[in-house]
């Protein structure tokens, strides 16, 4: 097999690591992180794609500086769904997820102040690729706490059979490796 898969995305190219998760499943390393070209591409890309929205929300880690450029791009505020209680969190409200590229559940945790603060709102739930939907199970668990709305999910990347999703906007599918 390949050591590298390449991606098209956003007019520009890039060469990811393959990944093993297991016996039978590798993925293909997509890191957002230091590749600012890459993110304001992508964030300008899907900007252009995604519904009218007030507010970003991502989870901690990979999301934040999609949804950070996102932000930026459009001029709208964004929240990051951290991966535990933070002591500034004056009320924490934790969900649980799984995800593909983390080991067990993950726990998700926003303030309540950032629950009022999407009250009302279209909530736009941005994440760098979506695979199983775990986190996005999550983020929709904690923008469903306010009375906003999610007006759309949306990543760089579906991987797998998230691709043939219906209710996620993507930039480019990304493939799994099984074997």
């Amino acid at each position: 097999m390949a050591e590298t898969y390449t991606l098209h995305v956003a007019g520009l190219s890039r060469e990811l690591t393959i990944c093993k998760v297991n016996d039978h499943l590798d993925i293909a390393a997509f890191i957002m992180f230091g590749d600012v070209e890459l993110t304001v591409a992508c964030a300008a890309e899907l900007l252009k794609k995604v519904p009218d929205f007030d507010v970003i929300l991502t989870a901690e880690a990979k999301g934040i500086p999609l949804a950070y450029e996102m932000a930026r791009q459009s001029g709208k505020p964004w929240i990051t769904a951290r991966k535990g209680p933070k002591l500034y969190m004056k009320e924490p409200v934790v969900v649980e997820d799984e995800s593909i590229t983390t080991a067990g559940k993950q726990t998700l945790v926003i303030d309540k102040k950032d629950i009022d603060f999407m009250d009302g709102k279209r909530i736009l739930i941005v994440d760098d690729v979506i695979s199983t939907g775990g986190s996005l199970h999550a983020l929709r668990a904690l923008a469903a706490r306010s009375t906003g709305t999610v007006a759309a999910m949306a990543a760089v990347l579906a991987e797998g059979d998230a691709a043939e999703r219906k209710d996620i906007v993507f930039l480019e599918p990304l493939p799994l490796f099984v074997h």
